[in-house]
């Protein structure tokens, strides 16, 4: 008897702790309309204020450079939480920061590709101070990531930040940033006048839906193509399978993973400078064919490299002084870290493990080229439906993740109830986050379409 009052006072005791922990820590879905929110409200209120692009006093101009940044110091790896913050011991391949910029006499842009897993909001908030020292403001920055798993790591504080890249370290921060404003720096002292061209073709045997397999694949892969009067040309690719060739179990690369390959063979293909974003790799896998990391690296980069080569001769590039930027602040639902299907953690819980980070859509056109930059893995099923937006108005649509802020995945909102990874773990700003950030994109495509013209 007396053990069995024992059994039931600890039980009692155990379901008083979980009630307060429940109590103290959780709260039910929030799933009120998107449209009839505060937050909706808010940002599309900025969007309408968003200004008219500057009227063009020139044609396009545009220069290009690349620097290496691969550091001199080991770092932790970025990308495979499994990895615990492991540094890496071997260059398998250097990492680069690339920087195109473009002007037209009323607007001037930098679009800088990094071989990281994502833009880490510690690098914009770094480079928000320091933009000025190559004469730009952060809202005339578009940023994209190459999307390797096995990059540098060690730029973001709190749990989450540590699971995902190690350990932070206040100077990886500081050689990030260095790297993107000298290869801001150095473009922006070989501009010279730029025709514009765009091409994209199919390679559905290179990506798969890893979300369902009989999923809709975004299977393009897509080029805005840059030549200069003397020749010289500049290709930037994005393609929307993940960059996750190399395992996780493999940990002690530093690589760039198949985009690195890609950009390697296109310059030596072509003679020329090329630059590579992610697409919208939310649900988006890579075709693994061959027996070893470095076999299947080849295997997706050099048939890439193969595809965009024979599809470079038909691109007509042509004068243009369209030039245009938007940086759209997004105001969120409140974070929605669930536990379960119902239930999740309350937000200041989240922030404390994760951090509290802007969020923004940057929507960037380029002659008749406009290109979305998300923050976030943003899904593949959901940019086809905007690249077609972009089509309907006459315009070449490209979708690209890690813009600089992050929020985990947006995905299609039929899939939110889903238990995967994606859906559930990954989706941390609450229902309909696909339908809110699809109506905000198609926003701004429209906005796009007719800029002011010289």
């Amino acid at each position: 008897m007396k053990l069995l009052r024992r059994f039931l006072l600890a039980l009692l005791s155990l379901i008083v702790v979980l009630a307060l922990f429940a109590g103290l820590n959780l709260l039910p879905v929030d799933d009120t309309p998107y449209a009839q929110t505060d937050f909706y409200r808010q940002t599309t209120a900025r969007l309408a204020q968003l200004p008219q692009p500057t009227r063009p006093k020139q044609g396009l101009s545009a220069g290009w450079a690349k620097v290496n940044m691969t550091p001199s110091f080991t770092t932790p790896t970025s990308g495979y939480g499994v990895r615990r913050g492991k540094h890496w011991t071997t260059v398998h391949d250097s990492i680069f920061a690339r920087a195109v910029v473009l002007d037209n006499g009323g607007t001037r842009v930098a679009l800088v590709a990094l071989d990281l897993l994502i833009i880490p909001p510690t690098v914009v908030a770094s480079l928000k101070q320091r933009l000025p020292e190559v004469g730009l403001r952060w809202e005339q920055v578009y940023m994209g990531a190459t999307h390797s798993h096995n990059s540098l790591g060690g730029w973001a504080p709190g749990v989450v930040g540590t699971l995902i890249a190690g350990d932070f370290e206040e100077r990886i921060v500081a050689h990030i940033t260095d790297a993107v404003l000298k290869a801001i720096r150095q473009a922006g002292q070989q501009i010279e006048p730029v025709s514009v061209g765009y091409v994209e073709t199919p390679a559905p045997e290179l990506v798969y839906n890893r979300l369902h397999d009989n999923g809709p694949e975004d299977d393009r892969v897509r080029v805005l193509q840059l030549r200069k009067q003397s020749g010289k040309v500049a290709l930037l690719a994005s393609f929307a399978a993940h960059s996750t060739i190399i395992n996780s179990n493999i940990m002690d690369w530093l690589s760039r993973d198949w985009p690195g390959v890609l950009v390697d063979d296109l310059e030596k293909q072509t003679g020329e400078f090329a630059m590579y974003m992610a697409g919208a790799v939310g649900s988006m896998g890579p075709t693994e064919i061959g027996p070893t990391e470095d076999a299947q690296l080849h295997f997706i980069a050099d048939s890439l490299a193969t595809k965009i080569r024979t599809a470079l001769p038909s691109i007509r590039p042509q004068p243009d002084s369209t030039l245009a930027l938007f940086t759209l602040p997004v105001t969120l639902r409140d974070a929605h870290a669930r536990i379960s299907d119902g239930w999740r953690l309350r937000p200041w819980l989240f922030v404390k493990l994760y951090g509290d980070y802007p969020a923004e859509i940057k929507a960037l056109r380029i002659g008749k080229t406009v290109m979305l930059g998300m923050p976030a893995d943003f899904s593949g099923e959901l940019a086809m439906d905007l690249a077609r937006e972009a089509t309907r108005l006459g315009l070449n649509g490209m979708i690209t993740s890690f813009n600089g802020g992050y929020i985990g995945y947006v995905t299609p909102d039929a899939y939110y109830h889903e238990t995967r990874y994606e859906t559930r773990d990954m989706n941390w700003f609450g229902p309909q986050n696909g339908a809110y950030f699809d109506e905000l994109s198609r926003k701004l495509i429209a906005k796009l379409a007719q800029p002011n013209r010289r």
